[in-house]
């Protein structure tokens, strides 16, 4: 695997991880990862594809910008898709999933594209209780990166106490809180 980067619109280098052999397939994770989130199913896809497990802006290996805008995520990953070179195949997990989605908008090499439990937003509702937003706002506001997570996997995903409690017996958990 060798570590590779493109630089994107804004001049931000973003980092991917390149693999396999055959079509390209450009990786994008979601919220609380990098590019290892990829690492359990990354030997099946190498078997059949050339793959490119991106480290998204701010995560990992990749640079970050002063302002954060939605935009630039699209930006980032459509100048990977472009500097493969040809017709791409895009998996996208989770909010991964929706920068996926827009970045086909900005390339034309993307040639099949795959959503994964892409985050939806239902207009004119609030997904979320408003006071479960301000406490997760509250808790970030603290520097309580661990009870952020823990708060979002109980209220927001819905995971059982015994869930959450035994994900925060795992190795990973520390990078959910780290990558936050």
């Amino acid at each position: 695997m060798s570590q590779q980067s493109v630089t994107s619109k804004d001049g931000t280098p973003i980092a991917y991880w390149h693999s396999g052999q055959g079509p390209p397939l450009v990786l994008v994770h979601g919220t609380a990862a990098d590019h290892g989130r990829w690492a359990p199913v990354l030997p099946a896809f190498e078997q059949h594809f050339s793959v490119c497990a991106v480290d998204r802006r701010g995560r990992g290996a990749s640079g970050d910008s002063e302002h954060y805008a939605i935009e630039r995520e699209f930006e980032d990953i459509a100048a990977v898709v472009d500097s493969l070179g040809e017709p791409t195949i895009l998996l996208g997990h989770s909010y991964g999933a929706l920068c996926a989605l827009e970045a086909v908008l900005l390339t034309r090499n993307v040639r099949k594209l795959v959503l994964y439990e892409p985050g939806i937003e239902v207009a004119g509702e609030q997904i979320y209780p408003q006071e479960v937003i301000e406490r997760l706002e509250a808790l970030l506001g603290t520097g309580d990166r661990e009870g952020v997570v823990a708060t979002f996997m109980r209220e927001v995903a819905e995971l059982p106490p015994e869930t959450v409690e035994y994900m925060r017996s795992q190795p990973a958990w520390q990078a959910l809180v780290l990558q936050l």
